[in-house]
C-alpha cells in the first residue's frame, strides 16, 4: 500500500472520530426558537399599529380584520391596512393570534399552533404594550411574567 493511501485513510478516521462528532454538538436553539421570535414580533406589530389605529380612529381596534388592509377600496375603521392580511386572519405559519377588545382597551394571545413543536410559550400583551409570558400551553395572562424578566422561571 502507498504511503499517501495510508495517510487519506488515517485522516478519513480521525475527520470520522474527532471532527464529526463536534458538528453535531453545535447548538441549533436559533433555528428552534424562530417561531417565538416571530411571534413576539408579531405581537409588537400588533401592538404598534393599535397605537396607529387610536390615533386615526379615536379608539383601539377590536379584532386584527379592523387592523388587516381591506378586501377592496381604501383603508378605513373596518380595515385600516396597518397588518399583513396573514397577520390580520388570525395566523402566522407557527402560531394563531386572537385580538380582543375590551372596556379598557384590548388583549392580544398567542398560542403555538402544535404545543411543543412550534414553541413551547404562549404570550400575551395588552394596551400597556407589555409582553407576557407562559411556559407549556395554558394562555399567558396579565398576571404572567414579562418577556425577558429575570423572574425564576418554572420547570
Amino acid at each position: 500500500m502507498r504511503i499517501s493511501t495510508i495517510v487519506t485513510i488515517l485522516a478519513v478516521i480521525a475527520l470520522a472520530v474527532f471532527v464529526f462528532p463536534k458538528l453535531t454538538m453545535i447548538d441549533r436553539a436559533p433555528w428552534r426558537y424562530a417561531p417565538e421570535t416571530a411571534a413576539l414580533k408579531a405581537i409588537q406589530t400588533v401592538n404598534t399599529a393599535q397605537v396607529r389605529y387610536k390615533s386615526q380612529f379615536g379608539r383601539f381596534a377590536t379584532s386584527l380584520i379592523e387592523l388587516g388592509p381591506p378586501t377592496s377600496g381604501t383603508a378605513n375603521a373596518t380595515s385600516a391596512d396597518l397588518i399583513s392580511k396573514d397577520l390580520g386572519s388570525g395566523g402566522t405559519q407557527d402560531y394563531r393570534f386572537t385580538l380582543t377588545g375590551t372596556p379598557a382597551g384590548y388583549t392580544i394571545t398567542a398560542l403555538p399552533k402544535a404545543s411543543g413543536s412550534t414553541g413551547p410559550r404562549t404570550f400575551f400583551s395588552d394596551q400597556s404594550l407589555v409582553v407576557r409570558e407562559n411556559d407549556g400551553p395554558e394562555p399567558a395572562t396579565l398576571k404572567s411574567r414579562e418577556v425577558g424578566s429575570a423572574a425564576q422561571r418554572e420547570k
